[in-house]
């Protein structure tokens, strides 16, 4: 990453404090070893791919809390800009309007603001990430049958940042210099969602032929 790319995403304008991983526990591990693979340059579809003798809901409930900490990055690097007067619906261009619905206070889908949904959203994954009986840290304690469901969900709602990012702030992040950086973090996320199955193919479709940078969102798929 160049330097200028490196002060901006490493400026604690998070939306949310990072989750990180206890040292010495075997989802750090898993973390360093995720994140070696990245640093050496392995092609993404090569590095998201599970690591022989490991479990698999140890390498997904890794990436989880990873892709919550850069999106949630990312989307602190645009925050200023998204607003209720820019964008007072939760879209992704004039075909897709992302509604939010929970447990507790919006029982129906209900439209809101950008600002709003993505508020909402990472308290939202905040929760679930740091529920122990959803996530359990511990070394051999048995992740629930909910598990898959909860993190399908996380998953799509994070992609919904992405959309959101890529069609109304891309400007921003281009004049940022950090377009290559947020590529990279989008084709990871991508290449890891479709190895396992994580995310329905028809809910990718916002940014099939959306333009990134000099390239199309396309040529990855």
């Amino acid at each position: 990453m160049s330097h200028a790319l490196k002060q901006v995403f490493n400026k604690d304008k998070t939306f949310r404090p990072k989750r990180k991983f206890e040292p010495g526990t075997q989802r750090f591990e898993l973390h360093k070893k995720a994140q070696a693979s990245l640093n050496a340059g392995l092609d993404l579809k090569v590095a998201v791919q599970l690591p022989p003798g490991e479990e698999q809901n140890d390498w997904v409930a890794v990436h989880v809390v990873d892709f919550f900490n850069r999106i949630n990055l990312i989307y602190g690097t645009i925050s200023d800009y998204c607003t209720e007067q820019s964008c007072p619906v939760m879209s992704g261009g004039p075909k897709y309007e992302y509604r939010w619905q929970d447990e507790h206070k919006y029982r129906k889908p209900t439209a809101l603001s950008a600002p709003q949904y993505m508020n909402l959203l990472m308290d939202w994954i905040e929760v679930q990430i740091n529920n122990e009986d959803i996530f359990p840290t511990n070394v051999g304690t048995p992740f629930p049958k909910n598990f898959l469901p909860v993190v399908k969900k996380i998953l799509s709602r994070l992609f919904r940042v992405f959309v959101h990012v890529y069609i109304h702030h891309f400007d921003r992040i281009t004049q940022m210099g950090s377009e290559a950086h947020v590529n990279t973090c989008y084709k990871h996320f991508y290449y890891f969602v479709k190895e396992f199955n994580l995310i329905d193919t028809k809910e990718l479709e916002p940014l099939v032929s959306v333009r990134v940078g000099s390239r199309s969102a396309q040529r990855w798929h």
